[in-house]
């Protein structure tokens, strides 16, 4: 799927968003589209994580490296396991942690594209406090990709105009929940090591 003319936005609010614009954007990601949203830092570009080439279209439009895989967003432990082996040191992590800004770097099942894991095997998994992230990847039952919502070497997004003005009418829908805050990104911990590594220090500290 493909807009072919221009981005659908529909603005919702950021704490109660409807559930038939959440809706709307799933439908957008069920058919291969990709969908800008806020989460609790700033805007994320979202693909369904089992459609391969809506992920191709997310790492063309950020201009991703190759080697750098995509973090997952799902909206619960359950849906985790769909897409990696949740250990249990990663379960009483995410007991702690989500919803949050802590992303646990898990083994990943096989049925995973490697347009997701770039090849590692491997598979980012966080669950976001944000209404609007989560409910997205609920309305659509599966898990969506969220890398912040502009090209590579630009800075994040905290608005949905900052979004289209990086993408345009490339996008399929944008879900605009207002100014996010910024900040710290999430922690990334990779669990497939012993010891534990922190990959990226962000907002959550891991002891």
């Amino acid at each position: 799927m493909t807009t072919g003319g221009r981005t659908r936005l529909l603005r919702v609010d950021p704490s109660a968003p409807d559930p038939a614009a959440l809706a709307t954007a799933a439908a957008a990601l069920r058919g291969g589209g990709v969908v800008a949203f806020p989460t609790e830092t700033f805007y994320g570009l979202g693909a369904a994580a089992r459609l391969a080439a809506a992920v191709r279209r997310v790492r063309e439009l950020k201009a991703r490296p190759a080697g750098q895989p995509l973090l997952l967003l799902v909206d619960s432990v359950a849906m985790a396991e769909s897409v990696a082996e949740v250990t249990g040191e990663a379960r009483r992590l995410m007991a702690r942690h989500w919803p949050g800004a802590l992303t646990l770097v898990l083994r990943a099942r096989p049925a995973v594209p490697v347009e997701v894991t770039a090849g590692t095997g491997t598979v980012g998994v966080r669950l976001s406090p944000h209404p609007v992230a989560r409910g997205l990847v609920a309305a659509l039952g599966e898990p969506v990709t969220a890398p912040s919502a502009n090209p590579s070497g630009f800075p994040p997004p905290t608005s949905a105009a900052a979004v289209l003005d990086y993408f345009g009418d490339a996008l399929d829908v944008v879900l605009d929940g207002g100014a996010t805050p910024g900040g710290e990104p999430s922690t990334v911990l990779d669990l497939t090591v012993a010891p534990p590594r922190v990959l990226r220090q962000g907002a959550v500290r891991v002891h």
